[in-house]
């Protein structure tokens, strides 16, 4: 056999390609990502350690002032002996003062309904949060509005149930008129709600607490305080500013000059105004504009004033989506034979809202922050709870970063987990590689 025989029945043809090798030590590691992403130039190095240090320093003054605290204590003083010199927070004004920072004044014995609304809340949430869930479940989300109410608030139970049979009222006229106008079924539909509630609620309400007394202790609004009522305006005005962002965002761009005009007005005097001036005005300058002995709830004035607000911010964001759909889409709907509002509710405002997720939970998490003003018309949230009868009381006079770090945790915490759910959310209606 000669060699290039040889060679030939040697020869060997690889049917499988060989598996990738792995990096050279140099481009792999902890090593690696540290020298990469920390030290890859002189100035990211010069940055790097400069970071370094003041994460050090830091840590060096908040460790031990958290692993030295005094949790047990009676007052100010008595946190000093135990310290006896040493560096170290005096949390012991929250081990005794949480349910005045979580509650205000909410009476004790009431404690129990206010943490079922909590509670009721989420579970309330869940089906609009997690489209896994079964949509069978949404009927406790329109429920729960009413029952929170009654929990918190207590009264008769037959106010919110009417309450409810009102807004029944109005869609079962708006399913009836749907067909001929969707506007004019819409406010049909709200109109026949609002003179349910205003001529009806009453006295239906006062005949049925008397012959069947279903009641929890009263509590007045004045009585809500601490973190609960912080929670209650984040949720309550950030629930109603989305739908009439919306629609505030519809009629910026109408094509009907009346409806347009309002609308930018509305939303640039708004804008244009700090949060505050509207508080001030909810607290004080809109019972000039009520008749005389009119008893109008000062948290239901904050509520209005902080969602309008909030909805002319929230119907900027939605703008910017609708704006950013190419025109394609709204021809889409004309081509399919669908109406305006057919086209909007089925093809131009779910992919405008989720363009607009980023900007809305921004908006949201503003908003919940800011709910902390009301402190300054005399309202006792959690800031104002802690600026008044904890720090004027001579037990624990002095004691400020503890209580504003306990503060500033409970935000973080909520501000922190909508961040995440509307991360999730993105992730979850990314159609981009399906």
């Amino acid at each position: 056999m000669s060699d290039t025989q040889a060679e030939a029945a040697l020869s060997f043809v690889r049917h499988e390609p060989l598996p990738p090798a792995p990096p050279p030590m140099a481009y792999r590691g902890p090593v690696h990502r540290v020298r990469h992403n920390l030290f890859s130039s002189v100035g990211n190095s010069i940055m790097t350690i400069a970071a370094l240090y003041a994460i050090y320093l830091l840590v060096s003054a908040i460790v031990p002032w958290v692993v030295n605290g005094v949790w047990d204590a009676s007052s100010i003083r008595d946190c000093r002996a135990q310290l006896d010199g040493k560096i170290g927070g005096c949390f012991a004004v929250i081990a005794e003062r949480w349910p005045q920072l979580v509650f205000g004044n909410y009476p004790k014995a009431q404690y129990g309904r206010a943490m079922l609304a909590f509670v009721l809340l989420f579970a309330a949430l869940a089906p609009l949060l997690f489209i896994e869930l079964p949509r069978k479940l949404l009927w406790f989300t329109g429920v729960f509005p009413f029952i929170g109410y009654w929990l918190i608030w207590g009264g008769t139970i037959w106010v919110p149930i009417l309450a409810l049979v009102g807004i029944v009222v109005g869609y079962l006229v708006f399913v009836r008129l749907e067909r001929q106008s969707f506007f004019g079924a819409l406010m049909a539909g709200l109109l026949a709600m609002a003179l349910f509630w205003g001529l009806l609620v009453g006295p239906i309400a006062s005949g049925l607490a008397s012959l069947v007394p279903l009641r929890l202790e009263p509590v007045q609004s004045r009585e809500i305080g601490g973190f609960m009522i912080n929670f209650i305006l984040g949720t309550t005005c950030m629930a109603l500013s989305l739908p009439i962002g919306i629609a505030l965002a519809l009629g910026r761009q109408s094509d009907l000059p009346i409806i347009k005009a309002i609308c930018v007005m509305f939303i640039e005097f708004i804008r244009g105004v700090p949060l505050i001036t509207l508080l001030f005005v909810a607290s004080v300058m809109l019972a000039y504009f009520l008749p005389p002995g009119t008893n109008f709830d000062l948290i239901l004035r904050v509520i209005i004033m902080i969602t309008l607000f909030a909805s002319a911010y929230m119907a900027e964001a939605i703008r910017g989506g609708l704006a950013a759909l190419p025109k394609g889409q709204y021809e889409a709907g004309s081509s399919l034979g669908l109406d305006y509002w057919q086209s909007m509710r089925l093809i131009i405002l779910p992919q405008a809202l989720k363009i607009s997720i980023p900007s809305i939970v921004n908006i949201a998490i503003g908003l919940f922050k800011d709910t902390t003003l009301v402190s300054i018309i005399s309202m006792f949230d959690v800031l104002g709870m802690i600026g008044g009868p904890i720090l004027s009381s001579t037990d624990w006079f002095g004691v400020y970063w503890e209580l504003y770090a306990f503060a500033g945790l409970m935000f973080f915490v909520f501000c922190f987990g909508i961040s995440k759910y509307s991360q999730y959310l993105e992730r979850k209606l990314n159609t981009a590689h399906r």
